[in-house]
């Protein structure tokens, strides 16, 4: 069972961006994301949500998010996916960065969620 990452945010260049950033430390996992509506407008789409899931390659995924908006449209989308995806109610840069390079590191889902939880903000 491999693990992705999925960053979802209200702006498109703030999903990209984390993105890019956390590829520096996970060039071998797969990290997709979704930013905006489907309107190219400021929140966020279960549709392009949906859509991070089905691109990413994992079979079980960790999902990020900025405000919490997002997280609603994560949770419908969470029902509508037959990937085993888990929500994560931390600092969305801080966060994704490290399951990422964890996750990178081989580390287990246990040991990735047990470095997340001081980092819980929501």
């Amino acid at each position: 069972m491999s693990l992705g990452i999925v960053v979802v945010s209200h702006v498109p260049e703030i999903a990209a961006g984390v993105t890019t950033l956390i590829k520096q430390v996970a060039a071998d996992v797969s990290i997709t994301f979704a930013g905006g509506t489907d309107d190219q407008e400021v929140g966020t789409s279960m549709a392009k949500i949906s859509a991070a899931f089905d691109a990413n390659d994992a079979d079980e995924l960790l999902a990020f998010y900025d405000l919490g908006s997002a997280k609603m449209n994560l949770e419908m989308a969470i029902e509508m996916s037959d990937k085993t995806v888990h929500l994560y109610d931390t600092a969305l840069v801080e966060s994704a960065y490290t399951a990422a390079s964890l996750v990178q590191a081989g580390v287990d889902l246990a040991a990735v969620e047990a470095q997340l939880a001081p980092l819980k903000i929501k």
